[in-house]
């Protein structure tokens, strides 16, 4: 059994479902001290952040990534426990296995593997969480500010989230698009069915607008980002009661927008749309992060070059899927690009990875480091 499976066994067996770190980083921070990492447990609120670098000097490549996990959903549903690890014809089964423990655990072990043979011209960080798949509001967003507080820039980051989709370096992420929702109350009078007259329905005010937002073209997206989608999640009206017309209706909507639009655009377009309606509205919004980019450099060639080393593949760039938290750190200036395994089974009853992928995995992270900073 390989160091990385090893390690990644033991993270899944830890229970660390968002935002209970259950002990993850402690273990990871064990294995960094021992190589020369200066340790740095960072808590905010119900969070638990680790900020652990070896060396120094400049330039600074971290590695990034989470330790907290979705819920498992039904157990009874899941072929083996999700919190003991366990191996079935060359797959890793656990929570977390592919989202993302065991890149995780190859970052660490490719550092034990690098650090002792290397000297090095430059420094390695982690900056690891259990707040990604909860609110983020208390991870790697307030690590990001301590270390600008500090002027502690990174140069390339690195981040484990599982990226691939047949086999591991097959594509890559070298951007997101940005989030921005809005929960929209279109007001009305409420009344009796039978006497609209004496009533304002907001379901039909809000039919025309509906109709004008769906079919608004936001952008053409661009050489990186497909077009900004507008896509509504949910929406409510009315008591319950089939004959009475309701006072409001809510509409929760969101956009996933390209670095074509900026959210003070998306946001003075919609309410000029809005607005052009005879409609008594109020709106709300939250933004959960801006696209960002890394067109190229030399993070993206050296892993490129690297996968191609040991895959065979010509890896392909990437901006879809969610956010990540490359959104907080991409503002300072580094380059970030999102690296991992194949994400078919992520936040799924039996997520799993192939247990021959994690360890190329791990010799992609270890010779990304040799390229960069040796």
């Amino acid at each position: 059994m390989s160091d990385t499976l090893e390690l990644a066994k033991q993270l899944i067996a830890r229970a660390s479902v968002t935002p209970d770190d259950k002990g993850c980083q402690s273990l990871l921070a064990e294995r960094l001290r021992a190589l020369g990492f200066v340790i740095e447990h960072l808590r905010y609120g119900e969070v638990d952040n680790l900020w652990a670098r070896y060396g120094t000097a400049k330039p600074l490549l971290v590695f990034a990534g989470h330790t907290d996990v979705v819920p498992t959903g039904p157990l009874q549903q899941w072929s083996h426990d999700p919190f003991t690890p366990t191996i079935e014809q060359g797959q890793l089964y656990g929570r977390g296995a592919a989202d993302m423990k065991s890149s995780i655990a190859a970052m660490v072990c490719a550092c034990e593997a690098v650090l002792p043979a290397h000297q090095l011209q430059g420094s390695i960080g982690f900056l690891i969480t259990s707040d990604e798949e909860g609110p983020a509001t208390d991870g790697t967003v307030k690590v990001i500010e301590l270390l600008e507080s500090r002027n502690e820039k990174i140069d390339w980051c690195l981040i484990g989230e599982p990226s691939s989709t047949q086999h591991v370096g097959d594509v890559v992420k070298n951007g997101r698009r940005g989030s921005l929702a809005g929960k929209l109350t279109v007001h009305g009078i409420q009344g009796h069915i039978a006497y609209p007259h004496l009533a304002d329905n907001p379901v039909h005010r809000f039919a025309a607008p509906l109709n004008a937002l769906v079919n608004e073209v936001w952008d053409h997206g661009n050489e990186f980002f497909p077009p900004t989608t507008f896509q509504i999640s949910n929406i409510h009206a009315g008591t319950g009661a089939s004959n009475v017309i309701p006072g409001e209706l809510e509409v929760d909507f969101n956009l996933r927008f390209s670095t074509a639009l900026t959210a003070d655009i998306i946001k003075q377009r919609t309410h000029a749309l809005l607005d052009s309606f005879d409609l008594k509205y109020s709106l709300e919004w939250n933004l959960s992060g801006n696209p960002f980019l890394t067109p190229g450099g030399e993070l993206v060639q050296a892993a490129q070059q690297a996968i191609k080393q040991v895959t065979g593949l010509e890896t392909e760039l990437s901006t879809a899927g969610g956010t990540s938290d490359g959104r907080f750190i991409a503002p300072t200036g580094a380059q970030v690009l999102e690296l991992g395994p194949i994400n078919d089974s992520i936040h799924k009853i039996d997520e799993h990875v192939d247990v021959a992928q994690l360890d190329e995995l791990h010799e992609i992270y270890k010779r990304i480091m040799i390229q960069l900073l040796t």
